[in-house]
């Protein structure tokens, strides 16, 4: 019962794994199509492209900072299946609101005054939109699946949500704008659909007063669920993973045009060679803990993952030595590259253990709280989790700043998966004896 395929035949998974995927997809379809139009299209100054893209990366994750906490409440005391139904109604209006702002921006009509407005306006709502389902997605896991289950629904639904980022950020780079706008309002309606077959989530424990001051609710949500311990290290370790994530991602695109020589569309094979590497660890890791969740692999997963950013590192540094062009390679140009494959190979190993890492600690959240906490539980670590990779990227930008070489950027990001290692150890240590402790109560 530790494998994967099974539960995608079963209603009481598969409608929630294609309602999940759908919205990573079309998540990352409207905000890769805006940016990639308004970027090419819309601004001709470096300085005014890289000012939109970190308002837009501002405006997309501020919802997560002010509203994970009442996001976590409510799914913890109402049904999480109809919060999923009443949100992705509201994502048709969403996508509505967003494919008139394109459309509007495509044919050069008020873009300043409308068209613009219009697409970050439906940008923060999406973000809002996300935080209402990130605490459901996982939490409402426990509900429906058998617990020796909710490791492989995890990796499952990670692996789909990488999967269907990969999609939506392809098919943003290749169709036309005025496509896209048809397309997620479309995917919306789909995904409304799917919602509707997910079996009710009514709340697990006592209804409690839903405290809706952002910022009280936020201090008492983090408060109470890191009293935890196994949680309390299980969230800092995903945390200081996605801080070394955000100034990976971050590198991606300015390391393939000035270190690799390398186009944009090398930069966006790059994130997809990435996301498939997650998408292949997170499974993988259920298979070796045979749905056990355990956090036995995580020191040496991250460990391998810092080894291969090193080597990556190594690669880049030959590559600099061995590169004599002015000219920015296409794809083609650049597979043809004797270093091409090894560095490939370096990034979708990064990418594997890097999920092998992270999937089963989102488990812990949802396996060694109350059942009734679930869903508060990840809306704290989102919350952390924003903070964390706003961190990070503040780290890339003032690394950039002081004039640190991209290259050896990389290498900082090698040396911090150490951090990681600890902190996964750690967790292990307070794992083992929390077991330790419950078998000898038992």
């Amino acid at each position: 019962m530790f494998t994967s395929p099974h539960l995608l035949k079963q209603r009481r998974f598969l409608p929630l794994f294609c309602t999940q995927l759908l919205n990573a997809f079309n998540d990352n379809l409207y905000k890769n199509a805006m940016v990639l139009f308004v970027v090419y299209s819309i601004y001709s100054s470096a300085e005014d492209e890289t000012n939109f893209s970190a308002l837009a990366s501002g405006v997309f994750i501020l919802p997560f900072f002010l509203l994970s906490a009442l996001a976590g409440q409510l799914a913890d005391m109402r049904d999480k299946a109809r919060i999923i139904r009443i949100v992705k109604a509201a994502e048709i209006v969403i996508m509505t609101v967003g494919a008139t702002g394109l459309i509007l921006a495509w044919q050069g009509i008020m873009v300043t005054t409308l068209a613009l407005p219009l697409l970050m306006l439906a940008l923060f709502a999406m973000g809002t939109h996300s935080t209402f389902l990130g605490p459901i997605k996982y939490s409402i896991l426990p509900q429906h699946l058998k617990r020796e289950e909710v490791l492989a629904g995890t990796g499952l639904v990670e692996a789909g949500t990488y999967i269907a980022i990969m999609t939506g950020t392809i098919l943003a780079g290749f169709i036309s704008v005025e496509a896209a706008a048809v397309g997620v309002v479309i995917f919306a309606v789909i995904g409304f659909f799917t919602s509707k077959q997910i079996p009710t989530a009514p709340p697990m424990g006592e209804i409690e007063k839903i405290d809706f001051n952002p910022l009280s609710s936020s201090f008492r949500l983090i408060k109470d669920t890191m009293g935890n311990r196994e949680v309390f290290f299980a969230i800092l370790a995903i945390s200081f993973f996605w801080t070394i994530g955000a100034v990976l991602f971050i590198q991606f695109p300015p390391l393939a045009k000035n270190v690799l020589m390398a186009s944009k569309e090398v930069a966006s094979l790059m994130l997809v060679v990435f996301s498939i590497g997650v998408a292949i660890g997170s499974v993988a890791i259920n298979l070796m803990l045979k749905g056990q969740v355990s956090a036995r692999y995580a020191p040496a997963s991250v460990l391998a993952m810092g080894a291969m950013v090193a080597a990556l590192y190594g690669v880049c540094r030959l590559w600099q030595a061995d590169v004599d062009t002015s000219q920015l390679m296409d794809t083609a140009t650049f597979l043809s590259w004797p270093l091409a494959w090894l560095l490939v190979g370096s990034l979708l190993l990064i990418a594997v253990f890097g999920g092998m890492f992270v999937v089963p600690l989102y488990a812990f959240l949802t396996t060694r709280v109350a059942p009734s906490a679930t869903s508060r539980a990840v809306a704290a670590n989102n919350i952390v989790n924003s903070g964390a990779m706003v961190i990070g990227s503040l780290i890339a930008g003032g690394l950039s700043a002081v004039g640190v070489p991209l290259v050896e950027q990389v290498l900082l990001s090698a040396i911090m998966c150490l951090m990681s290692a600890w902190l996964g150890g750690v967790l292990y240590k307070a794992e083992k004896q929390a077991n330790m402790a419950a078998a000898s109560a038992g």
